[in-house]
């Protein structure tokens, strides 16, 4: 019987399951989850679930029903130790070993950690998992100062969140201006206005020196002496792929699990997908690692095809999405390389697009509380759409219209 191996208890490994029952292979399909819950959401985490308005139960993409219908083999709470590619085995750490025919790892990535003094104190924390909320939850209480060092994604989303539960909440930001790394200027303006009409303190051009407290954090001292009182910290600086199983069994690693178009790693008979999975972009013609929902479902599905020989390339423009109190940012596409940006509204109105081109080609938009851009966009990047740059920046003229 041929036997399907899937490690990691994400979006991508369920996925996979899901896949490989579907397109109909019959024999023995196992997860390797090192967390002890069924694979889970994790937008929620920093939003809903950690304010409590999310229930646990309902976090799970499937419910237990649906992995014994299925007949997948659940080993949860359990960690893979060691990968003998050349052997195809995986030893988990309570010594059970699993052979297999053909291997998924869905490794995810794990929160970048701070090295300055003071990061062991308790209350500083990284928001990962249902466990990581768990110790935050309490630490949130009304009048309770948070300090949330990191003002990406995940540091505003939880900035609040935390505001929203009473907390007064600081941000830290070591760059000039928010999500700096994936947002335009004009969005990064529009966000630390927003943070700051909620009450909520953001501090860019900060970069953190230490922690203080004896045996709990009470303070952040940033270069240049500022101290930032805190009952807690959050650090949100970021994640690194997880690789070292892989790299200990010789797999190619670089930034991640390097895989080809196919989801194939170094090992003909081991397939990556997810925030692990460093890949090709046949559409932009670039490799990636792309941190995502969408990705790590698509990549996941592609992955399980390829795993049946049914060889089907992974290549989707990818999207992206961020909640912050009653705005929504949403991303399409890769803006690295661009040239070229193209304003379709106002901020002041809250609602517009920023249009990113190289060489005349619309290669990405973000679209704040702007649904309809943000949809016309996935097919007007699919279709590489070259705009006149006249229409594009009025924004009267609808954008599936051009």
């Amino acid at each position: 019987m041929t036997t399907m191996v899937i490690i990691g208890g994400g979006q991508a490994g369920s996925q996979a399951i899901d896949t490989l029952r579907r397109e109909g292979f019959a024999g023995r399909l196992v997860l390797i989850g090192e967390e002890p819950w069924l694979p889970y959401q994790r937008p929620p985490l920093s939003k809903k679930y950690l304010a409590g308005e999310f229930a646990l139960e309902r976090l799970p993409f499937r419910h237990r029903a649906f992995y014994d219908e299925h007949r997948v083999e659940l080993r949860l709470g359990r960690r893979a130790e060691r990968l003998e590619a050349a052997e195809r085995r995986v030893t988990l750490d309570d010594g059970e070993i699993i052979a297999y025919d053909r291997l998924l790892l869905c490794l995810g990535a794990e929160p970048r950690r701070l090295a300055c003094p003071g990061a062991q104190l308790s209350g500083v924390h990284a928001l990962r998992s249902i466990a990581d909320v768990e110790r935050i939850r309490p630490d949130l209480r009304p009048g309770a100062r948070l300090v949330v060092v990191g003002g990406g994604y995940i540091g505003l989303e939880t900035a609040a969140t935390a505001r929203q539960m009473g907390c007064e909440v600081t941000v830290l930001e070591t760059a000039d201006r928010l999500m700096n790394r994936v947002v335009a200027p004009e969005t990064s303006a529009y966000f630390a206005a927003e943070h700051g009409r909620h009450g909520i303190s953001i501090v860019c051009g900060a970069r953190v020196e230490r922690f203080e407290g004896s045996a709990r954090v009470d303070g952040v001292v940033c270069a240049g002496g500022e101290r930032h009182p805190a009952d807690a910290v959050i650090v949100g600086v970021g994640a690194l792929p997880v690789t070292r199983l892989a790299q200990d069994a010789g797999l190619a690693c670089d930034n991640g699990i390097t895989v080809d178009e196919y989801c194939a790693t170094s090992d003909p008979a081991i397939f990556a997908a997810g925030d692990c999975a460093n890949h090709p972009s046949p559409h932009y013609g670039v490799r990636v690692r792309l941190e995502s929902v969408d990705n790590a479902f698509e990549q996941a599905k592609a992955a399980a095809l390829n795993m049946l020989d049914r060889r089907t390339v992974h290549d989707r423009v990818p999207w992206f999405w961020s909640d912050q109190f009653d705005n929504k940012l949403l991303i399409c596409g890769l803006s690295q390389g661009h040239d070229r940006r193209v304003l379709r509204g106002e901020p002041a109105g809250r609602a517009f697009s920023v249009c990113y081109l190289r060489n005349g080609e619309l290669i990405a938009l973000e679209a704040v509380n702007h649904g309809k851009d943000y949809m016309a966009a996935r097919k007007l990047i699919l279709g590489r759409l070259r705009p006149d740059l006249g229409r594009l920046a009025d924004p009267g003229i609808e954008l599936r219209d051009l």
